[in-house]
């Protein structure tokens, strides 16, 4: 009896997986035949039911950057890339999509340091780099064995330097593949995705105008704690409060 219901589970999840293939197949098959709407009606579909996904995401957006919708190409897009923060198409693809909009915000300068660092980090996944941690560890181990057990000194020599280089790579990745769990955890990004919205200086729409966004901004949300209204930041410093409904979180 117990080997037929384990049967009968592994029937049930075989079908299930059969029935997301082939609803990621339908979905593709709409877009290569140029029928955008109903692509993008079948990804979303397959993103509610299924979960997140980098390959759907960045489907997705291409699907709405067909229909000249770039303010949700970019926020599919962006959350492509919070998946997958390495892939270069995806990045080449939200450029594209970014040059289609009317707001051109240039980011404050920072310290090459902290630059060269995000890219480093955004050069893998957390996934990635998890794995990376964890094999750097297992090498560790390897090196300290040999160090420890080798009765030459050239190979004691070999085994504390990759040692100690694997514990360099090993805590570089934990730290990375840390810093992309809190950017997936705590998600503060948001694009405009109406046409037009005035920022203004409070969450009311008798507050003093401060600037205009159009719709495929990327703001950063500063206070959540209002359900109509987010205080926001933009990427050149900027700060100010939207409506809710003119937001979409990444």
């Amino acid at each position: 009896m117990r080997r037929i219901i384990i049967v009968l589970l592994c029937m049930v999840a075989g079908g299930w997986q059969c029935m997301a293939a082939a609803s990621k197949q339908s979905a593709d098959e709409a877009y290569q035949q140029d029928q955008f709407d109903e692509a993008i009606r079948q990804y979303e579909e397959l993103i509610a039911t299924d979960g997140e996904s980098a390959a759907v995401y960045y489907n997705l957006g291409n699907s709405y950057y067909k229909t000249k919708n770039f303010a949700k190409a970019i926020l599919n897009y962006e959350r492509a890339l919070l998946l997958q923060p390495g892939d270069a198409d995806i990045r080449f693809n939200l450029e594209m999509a970014k040059s289609k909009t009317v707001d051109q915000i240039t980011p404050t300068a920072e310290v090459f340091v902290v630059t060269w660092t995000r890219a480093l980090v955004n050069s893998r996944s957390e996934r990635a780099w998890s794995w990376t941690a964890v094999g750097a560890f297992w090498l560790v181990l390897v090196g300290l064995a040999v160090y420890l057990f080798s009765r030459r000194v050239g190979w004691k020599k070999v085994g504390f330097i990759g040692a100690a280089l694997m514990l360099v790579v090993c805590i570089v990745s934990h730290f990375c593949a840390r810093h992309q769990k809190l950017e997936l955890e705590c998600r503060d990004g948001a694009i405009v995705v109406a046409p037009s919205v005035t920022v203004t200086s409070t969450p009311n729409e008798s507050g003093t105008a401060l600037f205009v966004l159009h719709e495929g901004a990327k703001v950063f949300i500063e206070d959540n704690s209002m359900k109509e209204w987010k205080e926001v930041r933009l990427e050149d410093g900027k700060k100010g409060w939207l409506p809710a409904t003119a937001l979409e979180e990444i």
